[in-house]
């Protein structure tokens, strides 16, 4: 064989390689009603009626959506089943991995209550501390016998799991009804968001997908909860405001994943432009087969956002969904549909809304 020839072998076998899908045996999941499998409604029964759930479970599953979200989607292209919440103690199963996330966390500790605020008590750091503890425990589990062992990672799995994040939303509602400072306020959450995934780094984690956060300003609870005149509002009608203080924290995260990616560079760091994915839809909703894009699907008041802050989804005595929830990209004025959560999730596993500009099978 000349020495062509086996250069040429060599390129197609280091290309083929490099294309070879990771295989990820299990998500460890960190974040709010986003990515909340459950954790929220084992801890507080909220969401805690119907409609939630109904389009793909039949029945309350825990998740603020009509089905899946998109944690649910990464699980299935790994061919890895739906993530256990951590909190919920009933036929759990953490054999693929756990989700820590809860409905109403954030990045930074809020003292007001979940009755009051309306944040979980389960803010990132508490999280943390939670992982901390499922590691540190699941090995005596694991001892326990053959039932107790199927139902935990194996050890090296927290080396080879794919660690994702998708956190912040909650913080921003804060920090703009608060009337605290950008300026001090994001470098603070982006300090504790730092000092986290450097815990986790020590446990163990090495593959990192960190989403960024959605435009605020297109969802109907921030736009009823502080009504914009018409020049506030872009083409879409999203509000400008609360849109560029979502996108002045993507900014300081994607700096802090940078720099995480320098001092831990044994780590793989991806960073999600989620909002960008997430504002096309908004901007071609039409286009993508979804009606008034703004406008909730299970929802009360009608109007252009067909949302009431005192009349929320799963209060049967008004509100029904939608007929045509897969038409919808608002769920019940903070959260998507099923239908536009799987949209996001196409689009962003392919890897052109990342960087590094590798899909989600790739993140590896």
């Amino acid at each position: 064989m000349n020495l062509l020839m086996t250069c040429l072998i060599l390129l197609l076998s280091l290309q083929a390689s490099s294309c070879t899908p990771c295989k990820f045996p299990a998500i460890i999941n960190f974040g709010d009603s986003n990515s909340d499998t459950g954790g929220l409604f084992a801890t507080f029964d909220r969401p805690s009626s119907s409609p939630y759930g109904e389009t793909f479970f039949h029945m309350l599953a825990g998740r603020y959506s009509d089905g899946r979200l998109i944690i649910d989607f990464i699980a299935e292209s790994f061919g890895l089943a739906y993530l256990s919440a951590y909190l919920d103690s009933l036929g759990t199963n953490f054999s693929h991995g756990a989700n820590f996330a809860t409905a109403g966390s954030t990045i930074m500790q809020q003292s007001a209550p979940l009755n009051k605020g309306g944040y979980s008590p389960f803010s990132l750091d508490v999280q943390l501390l939670q992982f901390s503890h499922f590691k540190s425990r699941f090995q005596m589990i694991s001892k326990k016998g053959k039932v107790f062992k199927s139902l935990m990672p194996k050890k090296d799995y927290f080396k080879r799991a794919l660690y994702t994040i998708d956190i912040g939303q909650n913080d921003l509602t804060e920090l703009f009804f608060s009337n605290q400072s950008a300026d001090d306020y994001i470098p603070l959450t982006m300090k504790v968001f730092r000092e986290v995934v450097k815990e986790v780094y020590k446990h163990g984690g090495r593959h990192f997908w960190i989403h960024n956060t959605g435009p605020l300003g297109c969802l109907a609870y921030a736009l009823i909860r502080r009504p914009s005149s018409s020049p506030e509002l872009d083409s879409v009608g999203c509000a400008v405001i609360f849109n560029k203080l979502a996108q002045k924290l993507n900014n300081m995260l994607n700096e802090t994943v940078t720099q995480l990616r320098k001092n831990l560079p044994s780590a793989t760091f991806i960073y999600v432009d989620v909002y960008s994915a997430k504002y096309k839809l908004f901007s071609n909703a039409e286009k993508h087969g979804f009606e008034i894009p703004l406008r909730t699907c299970c929802g009360y008041g009608g109007g252009d956002y067909n949302f009431d802050l005192n009349v929320m989804c799963g209060d049967k005595r008004i509100v029904k969904a939608c007929s045509y929830p897969d038409k919808s990209i608002i769920w019940d004025g903070a959260h998507y549909t099923e239908t536009a959560n799987k949209w996001v999730f196409n689009e962003i596993a392919t890897g052109k809304y990342s960087h590094p500009s590798l899909p989600l099978s790739q993140a590896c």
